[in-house]
């Protein structure tokens, strides 16, 4: 697998960064020495330095440091994360060779330039990454800036894309897949509890019930990506007539659980639209 040169640096230094951040040494895209994390808290920033990344409590220093920037701080807290930087950044020639990835959900690209305009010719990248990039199976979308061109789009997809699977999509369709992509995964534990849970009902141990669920989820998760048939399709293969599946099913049916997951996803979609809007 490609290797990458660069300095990264992480500006916020949370469960998302960390996920991207572990997940590129783990897969050897970088060494740890390649990786640099700020956060206010240096405290919060043990499991970092536990894996062998520098930390620092002063943005600045990442921002001077490093090539590619993620920008993985709280939506709220972009605005004065930017004017601290802006405050405390002496501009040289080579700002307009740095790239800036943001992580935030719902944070229009127009409002990340004009956040970080104290940059000339910025090249800024949104992306929508999730949580399970840390063990390589993530799912990212991302759109580019004008400043952005085709070898740093060729960087950050095969970061993204070593970590899972990355796509660029327009821009429009970031905050719809979100609701997807981005807080599916909370979804996805959630329904592998209550899997677990209806095992343990039933007189199975709790680890075993738990491990079974993961593997079940897991197992037919890959058997949608690998045979390409539709999930509707793989069901009534499951299902015999008058046997145990269907009978779950119709429960299923009547619990509403599609209808409930699909309102989960639009209005996690929706939200993360608000994200943006209450943050400018």
């Amino acid at each position: 697998m490609a290797k990458l040169d660069e300095k990264i640096g992480f500006i916020g230094g949370g469960n998302m960064a960390f996920a991207i951040g572990s997940g590129l040494i783990n897969r050897g895209i970088v060494k740890t020495g390649q990786v640099f994390v700020s956060g206010p808290n240096i405290e919060n920033l043990q499991r970092w330095r536990d894996i062998g990344v520098a930390t620092t409590d002063d943005n600045n220093e990442v921002l001077n440091k490093s090539d590619i920037i993620f920008i993985c701080v709280k939506p709220h807290i972009l605005a004065p994360c930017a004017e601290q930087l802006r405050n405390n950044h002496v501009r040289t020639i080579k700002d307009m060779e740095k790239l800036f990835v943001s992580v935030l959900a719902g944070v229009c690209l127009k409002d990340l330039e004009e956040q970080f305009s104290f940059i000339d010719r910025l090249k800024m990248i949104r992306t929508m990454p999730n949580t399970p990039m840390q063990v390589g199976e993530g799912c990212t979308v991302y759109t580019p800036g004008s400043y952005v061109v085709q070898q740093d789009l060729e960087k950050v997809h095969l970061m993204l894309n070593s970590l899972g699977i990355a796509q660029q999509v327009p821009e429009s369709m970031i905050d719809c897949v979100t609701g997807v992509s981005g807080c599916g995964p909370a979804f996805v534990y959630t329904i592998i509890e209550a899997l677990a849970d209806g095992a343990v009902k039933n007189g199975v141990p709790r680890q075993m019930a738990l491990q079974f669920a993961t593997q079940t989820v897991l197992g037919a998760a890959k058997t949608v990506l690998v045979t390409g048939k539709h999930p509707a399709i793989l069901r009534d293969e499951v299902c015999s007539p008058g046997g145990a599946t269907i009978v779950g099913v119709h429960e299923l049916e009547k619990g509403n659980l599609r209808s409930t997951i699909i309102n989960a996803v639009e209005k996690s979609s929706q939200r993360s639209a608000e994200l943006g809007r209450k943050n400018k």
